[in-house]
């Protein structure tokens, strides 16, 4: 990893018109999707989830709670949909890294979607517990690059102090209790070198994650309320039994994450001062 300190003077950044629209846009993608699969054009869940592990979904399926979409029109996912506490919700697996997360998150927004709930596997930087256990994930910082082609270099990504509160709240009636702090978002776990996890440490940073810090960036951008949360399982495979996850490879735990996440973001839907609350019409 280079210093955290974001490097301006990349010939990259010369082409970058941050409030530019895009000419490529999500809604003509699923639209040309639509037409070549035959498939109408039905909106997903108001809440969606994003599980890059995919072990929410497997569980769902095998339990037969999950029932997979056949009119979601992305080319690279499946989406599935199941009920979680009265709300009907729909749940993507395996979409790894920030690039793959942003590409889903900016279909799902596209497609109806107004919350969206992030939990990936993170290994652990500062201690808070012993593996495994959940980090609400307050900001990240940007060791990525997708976030830079949404927003100009800055050292973090954060999330909307309105919706962490409301999110810590309902996080209290969790059985298992959920930290709040910082991680670091990279596109290279496998260059997560001694020096770089010392820089970490000593910003005080919780765990190392690979996503959280582009769909922070994509929700500031888009004015689309997203919640990341860091499931700590591992070491980065310097332990012992590394990347357990317990029950049903913490399937169950991760629903009671998702089902508090729901609950906050529901609570500041319905108070008219929230402002993270509104997405599609900004999209």
């Amino acid at each position: 990893m280079t210093d955290f300190d974001e490097r301006q003077d990349s010939p990259l950044f010369e082409a970058k018109r941050f409030g530019e629209p895009s000419v490529f846009t999500p809604d003509s993608l699923l639209s040309e999707a639509r037409r070549q699969k035959d498939l109408p054009d039905d909106d997903v869940p108001d809440v969606c989830v994003l599980d890059p592990d995919g072990d929410i979904v497997r569980q769902l399926v095998a339990t037969g709670r999950g029932e997979k979409d056949g009119t979601w029109p992305g080319y690279h996912t499946d989406l599935y949909r199941f009920s979680l506490d009265g709300d009907e919700v729909g749940i993507v697996g395996r979409a790894v890294g920030a690039p793959f997360a942003v590409l889903v998150a900016e279909q799902l927004f596209a497609s109806g979607c107004q919350f969206l709930v992030s939990i990936t596997s993170s290994g652990r930087i500062v201690p808070k517990d012993d593996p495994p256990y959940f980090v609400l994930i307050d900001r990240a910082l940007r060791d990525e690059r997708a976030s830079h082609h949404y927003e100009s270099p800055a050292q973090y990504a954060t999330l909307p102090a309105d919706l962490q509160e409301r999110v810590e709240t309902a996080c209290q009636s969790v059985p298992r209790p959920v930290y709040t702090g910082a991680t670091w978002t990279t596109d290279a776990p496998f260059r997560e070198t001694e020096a770089a996890i010392q820089r970490a440490r000593d910003e005080g940073i919780l765990a190392v994650e690979m996503e959280a810090a582009a769909l922070y960036t994509f929700a500031a951008q888009r004015g689309c309320p997203v919640v990341c949360f860091a499931y700590v399982t591992n070491e980065m495979g310097q332990g012992d039994s590394e990347f357990e996850k317990g029950d049903a490879n913490g399937s169950k735990a991760t629903l009671e994450i998702i089902d508090a996440a729901i609950t906050a973001w529901e609570s500041g839907r319905r108070d008219p001062r929230s402002a993270s609350g509104s997405p599609r019409d900004q999209i």
